[in-house]
């Protein structure tokens, strides 16, 4: 098959989600001159901060660089969980002492994430979000019998403190639910599902503006400085005095917040989608409508459409910038490595959005050196975390908890090599890719 050849006619660099929901202006307004709080980046963790803030009455302007969602927000898998990303593993290399403090710490953010999920659901049900959600489970799907005992050894932690329902099955039993010959095992997390991540963005920011929340399109934020009464925000568009600032940029985060950029890692995530399926593939791929992450370092992630109609597959294609075309082409080979049964299949569109990847791979709330408050380290899992996140803000901005005590209220970690420049990513990347191979060949 030639390299042109895997592209359908009708081929696209937009998103697929962007067909059911696209990122637009509509319901914003002008700079004002103040409000109390002032939040920087319209993705999740803004939007569902700001929805908070308003619904108990607070005056909040959420300022974002371009169109609201038109980040990671509207451009992720659409996959679904509580915790199941929470505190893989623990140096065995400490004392007993600082190992029962780290499960439990591990325990608390377990709970955490937990709870995030559950908010999830009920933000969906409470505010009447048509976004194709479905909780029918996720494959956690292993290519070695060391990725299997990894998941092995937490499923008790996961069962006893979240609402994950995990089950381990060996190779058979995973058969039976992916038509794949490449995984000799995995796990059945029950308490997962799926989305229309850009119809569920579209549904929480009409949500938060029917709340009374301000959104200003266009106006990147430049600086941000320190006042008696608070800040004084410089945008493209002007400039805000807000009492108060909240910063929900995640893999977005920029110059005018340094302290938070060296802390965060962005990394892109490359989807594709192929064309409509032929009527055979639509259920025998995946029969019970799971989505599925791998168990590597470097994962893959796939499902179906909502509607059934597509496969939808992503990862990181590369450690490098790549134009659409040229993922594409990577994710097409991925692919049809686990499902040789696509391999006639076209590809319809290609995206990638970034992830705030952590130096500790966990998420944050916090303050920085100016006092300005920030969500932060989605690690991949945006959907839950990031919308999770802004909500507890907003509770901590109400008054009605401490982040000191929160269970991600850890300081956020650094490296005295890395300013914000992901110089070290090809290198990183490359390594953990190796490391996978290797460990698939032995």
């Amino acid at each position: 098959m030639s390299k042109s050849s895997i592209f359908a006619a009708d081929f696209s660099e937009t998103p697929y989600w962007w067909d059911g929901w696209r990122p637009n202006a509509s319901g914003a307004g002008s700079l004002p001159r103040e409000t109390d709080v002032a939040i920087i980046g319209a993705g999740y963790a803004g939007i569902s901060c700001a929805l908070e803030l308003a619904a108990h009455g607070t005056e909040v302007v959420v300022l974002e660089a371009e169109l609201p969602g038109i980040g990671a927000s509207t451009l992720s898998g659409g996959q679904v969980t509580g915790g199941v990303n929470v505190g893989k593993s623990m140096s065995k290399r400490v004392s007993a002492a600082a190992a029962a403090a780290g499960m439990a710490a591990t325990e608390d953010r377990l709970r955490e994430a937990a709870a995030g999920y559950r908010f999830l659901e009920t933000l969906i049900a409470r505010y009447g979000i048509d976004c194709d959600y479905r909780r029918n489970g996720r494959l956690a799907a292993a290519w070695t019998a060391a990725q299997v005992r990894s998941w092995a050894g937490r499923i008790a932690r996961l069962n006893a403190h979240t609402d994950s329902d995990v089950r381990m099955l060996d190779r058979d039993q995973l058969r039976r639910e992916l038509a794949s010959d490449v995984y000799v095992g995995g796990a059945l997390i029950n308490g997962a599902g799926h989305l229309h991540p850009a119809k569920f963005f579209g549904g929480l920011l009409a949500a938060a503006l029917a709340a009374g929340a301000k959104l200003i399109c266009h106006a990147p934020v430049t600086s941000i400085a320190p006042t008696g009464a608070g800040y004084r925000i410089t945008t493209g568009r002007g400039e805000i005095s807000a009492r108060r600032v909240v910063i929900a940029t995640n893999g977005y985060t920029g110059a005018a917040t340094p302290w938070l950029k060296r802390r965060l890692v962005p990394v892109t995530s490359h989807q594709i989608a192929t064309e409509v399926l032929p009527a055979e593939l639509r259920t025998s791929l995946i029969p019970g409508d799971r989505g599925v992450a791998e168990a590597n370092r470097v994962t893959a992630y796939y499902r179906y459409s909502p509607d059934g109609q597509r496969f939808l597959f992503g990862g990181r294609a590369r450690f490098y910038p790549l134009d659409r075309k040229a993922s594409a082409r990577i994710l097409f080979a991925q692919m049809t490595e686990r499902f040789p049964q696509l391999r006639d299949v076209k590809v319809s569109h290609s995206w990638g959005g970034k992830v705030a990847v952590t130096l500790d791979a966990l998420p944050h709330l916090g303050r920085d050196p100016q006092g300005c408050y920030y969500a932060a380290g989605c690690n991949g899992s945006g959907v839950t975390t990031m919308t999770w996140l802004g909500h507890r803000l907003a509770g901590h901005l109400l008054g009605e908890h401490d982040l000191a005590s929160h269970a991600f209220g850890t300081p956020l970690p650094s490296h005295p090599l890395y300013h914000g420049q992901t110089w070290f990513m090809p290198i990183l990347g490359s390594y953990f890719q190796l490391r996978d191979h290797m460990e698939k060949r032995r």
